[in-house]
């Protein structure tokens, strides 16, 4: 309707041509309300609560190495990557250049196989290798 109001009276093929996209862009919302409700019972669907995995879950002892960032109690492997994340922003050993690399410290080069820099999609295989 904002449209209407800024063309002139005297061309009247003009505000013609502009009712039709408007007639168009009206049409759209309806096709796109007729497709929510499809929508709405497929996310409706999953009731049931997700379960998680129990090998995460189980508990795992850490090694010597590992035991020293930590701690020695078993932990499922979800609690000690978040400890040895914890300890890594604690210490503040990510790369400050690079935020996906963890520069080790004597604790965790023990833990990274004496690497000095490690990804930290590298880590987490480097961690499962310490716990049993």
């Amino acid at each position: 309707m904002a449209t209407a109001k800024k063309t002139p009276v005297a061309a009247p093929a003009k505000a013609a041509a502009a009712a039709k996209p408007a007639a168009a862009k009206k049409a759209a919302p309806a096709a796109k309300a007729a497709a929510k409700p499809a929508a709405a019972k497929k996310a409706a669907a999953p009731a049931t609560p997700r379960k998680p995995n129990a090998a995460f879950m189980k508990a795992m002892t850490p090694s010597k190495d590992l035991a020293a960032v930590v701690g020695a109690a078993p932990l499922p492997r979800t609690e000690v990557t978040k400890k040895v994340w914890d300890y890594i922003k604690k210490h503040d050993l990510q790369d400050p250049a690079n935020r996906r690399m963890i520069n080790a410290d004597d604790k965790l080069k023990a833990v990274f196989s004496g690497k000095a820099q490690v990804s930290m999609f590298e880590m987490t295989k480097l961690i499962s290798d310490h716990l049993k």
